[in-house]
């Protein structure tokens, strides 16, 4: 999950470097493309079938991961980096809640605490009093289907291998996103093209190892553990586009890690 969450903050990197001029659709739609060909031969290595058996269930994934992909783009794009991360980050408290709801998974006192713990850092990094507006709406709707897909994730683990899912993802996001690109198409220059294929390639690590994660914890400590993509947010968005980290970002960040530790403690695991 930790591997995944840095993937993931590499891939924000590359959406800010494009999102002033190519449209988020757009860029859902380079990043399907080049992770369904990644997936195909993920699945053809490992030899098994790419179809799955609950396809219903898979499309919907995929669908439902689509939104929050362009979601989560388009806040990328108006936001700073580390304030458009850490709104993404309420996922983690919709996810508890959904996996609670939908799945039976109880909610344990250290995966309460850390939820709590990480809940509290994100509002004191992010401050939305400060962020009010459509991106910020626009980012909680993609924290909330995200949580649905991590969801959706956790139940097909019960019978999907994790590459399907992982193959399923840009199979459907492809056809959803292309006709949003088709009504405002805009051609990337080489070096976009270069940071486009960064988007694919980091997005598709990052969901390599956050299914993999899915299958084997349950959802609402796994996602708690991802926590930690807020503090790789801040490095590259003061390392990379000048953004300061304050004193909030900086308590907010000793929370984040605070509850990955406790997510990751051995109590935790039987305290479920």
């Amino acid at each position: 999950m930790v591997a995944s969450a840095l993937s993931f903050s590499l891939m924000g990197v590359c959406v800010k470097q494009v999102g002033g001029r190519i449209p988020a659709a757009e860029v859902v739609l380079v990043r399907a493309l080049v992770s369904v060909v990644l997936s195909w031969l993920l699945v053809r290595r490992a030899g098994i079938s790419p179809w799955g058996q609950r396809r219903g269930l898979l499309v919907l994934r995929g669908a439902i991961g689509s939104v929050a992909l362009l979601c989560v783009y388009i806040a990328l794009t108006e936001l700073p980096l580390a304030s458009a991360t850490v709104l993404q980050y309420l996922y983690p408290t919709f996810t508890a809640l959904l996996a609670w709801l939908v799945l039976g998974e109880p909610i344990g006192r250290r995966v309460l605490l850390a939820v709590l713990l990480g809940w509290t850092g994100v509002l004191l990094v992010a401050r939305p009093d400060q962020l009010l507006g459509p991106a910020v709406l626009i980012a909680v709707a993609g924290a909330f289907c995200t949580a649905l897909a991590y969801v959706s994730v956790r139940s097909l683990a019960r019978s999907e291998h994790p590459l399907v899912i992982v193959f399923y993802f840009p199979l459907v996001a492809v056809p959803l996103s292309l006709p949003l690109v088709l009504l405002n198409p805009v051609w990337p220059t080489p070096v976009e093209l270069l940071w486009l294929l960064g988007v694919g390639v980091f997005t598709q690590m990052g969901q390599v190892f956050l299914t993999s994660s899915l299958v084997a914890l349950p959802a609402a400590r796994a996602t708690a553990i991802s926590y930690v993509q807020v503090a790789f947010a801040g490095v590259w968005g003061w390392l990379l586009f000048g953004e300061l980290v304050d004193g909030w970002t900086v308590a907010g960040a000793a929370l984040v890690l605070a509850a990955t530790l406790i997510s990751l403690s051995p109590g935790s695991a039987g305290d479920r």
